[in-house]
């Protein structure tokens, strides 16, 4: 089990919250990259070391990421690399199923589950980008008869819903009564 890189995953899975925003171990990541890198093998398919790498960096940031930001990234590992190369090796990814495109703030994020990408849901966070994955089969369903029957046809796969992450709230919280603790100390007090 210890070299099993399922079993890193689905611990990272089980974990509560299941949101981008934990920070993962680099033996997550690899094996998270060894579960990709199986997958397109039995597909017939290559991850080639630069997709491995634009993989390997949405994977690390763990929330959704601009293209130009992944380019910056590349640029340090490899000082040649133009928009081009990174919007291949994510149109790659994409149609691999690997990552997701998060349209509504034009950027990309690496799907939680590797090997079985189905959610049709997405939680965006507004804030800082993190993203987490809902697949609520009854709920997609309904939400799909709902749109068939309003004559609509979806143009992408997954639907996006926008808010604020718990990670977000907590620091709005902590900087909101950090901000009222010290407007208090700047009021005049009144001694009766």
């Amino acid at each position: 089990m210890a070299n099993d890189p399922h079993a890193a995953l689905h611990a990272l899975d089980d974990a509560p919250g299941h949101v981008a925003h934990f920070s993962k171990t680099t033996s997550a990541i690899d094996a998270e990259l060894a579960l990709a890198d199986g997958y397109c093998q039995r597909r017939g398919e290559r991850l080639t070391p630069i997709r491995r790498k634009v993989l390997e960096l949405l994977l690390t940031s763990g929330k959704a990421t601009k293209a130009y930001t992944l380019l910056d990234e590349m640029r340090k590992v490899h000082a040649g690399s133009a928009p081009p190369t990174v919007y291949r090796a994510l149109d790659f990814l994409l149609s691999m199923g690997l990552v997701h495109r998060v349209e509504s703030i034009n950027a990309f994020a690496a799907c939680h589950d590797l090997t079985h990408c189905h959610h049709g849901m997405l939680l965006v966070c507004q804030r800082c980008g993190a993203i987490n994955e809902l697949h609520e089969p009854e709920i997609e369903r309904a939400l799909l008869d709902k749109i068939t029957d309003s004559g609509y046809r979806l143009a992408t796969d997954a639907a996006e819903l926008k808010g604020i992450c718990p990670a977000c709230q907590r620091s709005e919280a902590e900087g909101g009564a950090n901000e009222a603790t010290v407007q208090a100390t700047k009021r005049p007090s009144l001694i009766v």
